[in-house]
């Protein structure tokens, strides 16, 4: 498929602990990018993998000169290694996704139709595959965000989102742990930036271990919410 509108774009995920899902899901994002672009990088995000991650990611960037690899040296948390992705990505758009491989990257055929219009689009798992407890924990996180914020979105923490670059450059993002999704869209909507939201198919996680249900990540995101509150104020 080619659009008749192509983006300059940066995609870059996070990885921890990925070994099993990294090949396949940069492959698929190289395979799919020229459809929608002339300009792109593929940004790898290593947050200080304990398994061959790092290995896979670095024999990656040498076969193709448009993977770019990160390395954290220790496990610095999930809104680190978005930061760092945010921080190297160099053109006029960002999306991330993360290293589970749970979407589809040819989904963001989505996005392309709203991207001169809107300046973030955010993804929204239509039919989200986790467990109960992640689910809840989300709701319960995204009611608090839209009482505090007024922020109306329907899925935080959905890791498929495209920005135009102007949005991050204009931000100040702090957050280290789970809370930099919301950080983001909270300072973007602060700023007038505007924003709408597209349902993307998620998939079961094949391989792998999740790290966002840990009680500390959850704690420390409600923190973090409560923190922004009080600065912005």
């Amino acid at each position: 498929m080619s659009f008749n509108k192509k983006l300059n774009i940066s995609v870059f995920f996070p990885c921890y602990n990925e070994e099993k899902n990294l090949e396949s899901l940069t492959n698929s994002i190289l395979n799919f990018l020229p459809a929608i672009s002339d300009q792109y990088e593929v940004i790898i995000v290593n947050d200080g993998s304990k398994d061959r991650t790092r290995e896979i990611a670095e024999t990656l960037s040498k076969k193709n000169h448009h993977v770019k690899v990160f390395n954290h040296e220790t496990n610095l948390g999930y809104g680190a290694a978005l930061k760092t992705g945010f921080k190297n990505a160099k053109f006029d758009y960002i999306f991330f996704t993360d290293g589970d491989n749970q979407f589809d990257i040819k989904e963001i055929e989505r996005f392309i139709p709203f991207s001169q219009e809107f300046d973030v689009v955010a993804g929204y798992r239509i039919n989200r595959r986790d467990n109960f407890i992640r689910r809840l924990n989300a709701t319960s996180f995204k009611m608090f965000v839209r009482m505090l914020f007024g922020l109306q979105i329907r899925d935080l923490n959905c890791a498929f989102k495209l920005f135009k670059k102007k949005v991050i450059d204009a931000i100040d993002i702090e957050s280290t742990g789970a809370f930099i999704n919301a950080e983001i869209l909270i300072k973007a909507k602060k700023k007038g930036f505007t924003m709408t939201e597209v349902g993307v198919t998620h998939y079961p996680r094949q391989w792998g271990t999740q790290t966002g249900a840990n009680p500390k990540v959850i704690f420390r995101a409600f923190c973090d919410l409560f923190k922004l509150h009080q600065k912005l104020k």
